[in-house]
């Protein structure tokens, strides 16, 4: 079994207000977990109204299946054109941690 998760760091467009965020980034996490059912959230910069942190979570039963989804959850944010990819945070753990 291996997990990986991956946590961005992202800058929205032009956000005045927490509902507005709110309706940038629902819909991103919304379709992280439709298209590869990993499991997301928003998990900080919840009072901010310019910048939101998405952490994602998925469980593979190997490397390369893994590694293949965070890849293309990646890309997908990163096309987003109302946000700006401040920065990935990428984290892999397998039987052997």
């Amino acid at each position: 079994m291996y997990v990986g998760t991956l946590s961005f760091d992202l800058l929205l467009g032009d956000v005045h207000s927490l509902k507005e965020k709110r309706s940038v980034v629902r819909p991103i996490v919304a379709e992280l977990q439709r298209k590869y059912a990993v499991s997301a959230a928003e998990v900080g910069g919840q009072d901010l109204h310019r910048r939101a942190e998405i952490g994602l979570a998925v469980v593979a039963g190997d490397w390369a299946h893994l590694t293949d989804v965070l890849d293309r959850c990646e890309r997908l944010v990163a096309a987003r054109p109302e946000v700006e990819l401040l920065s990935v945070r990428r984290r892999l753990h397998g039987d052997d941690d």
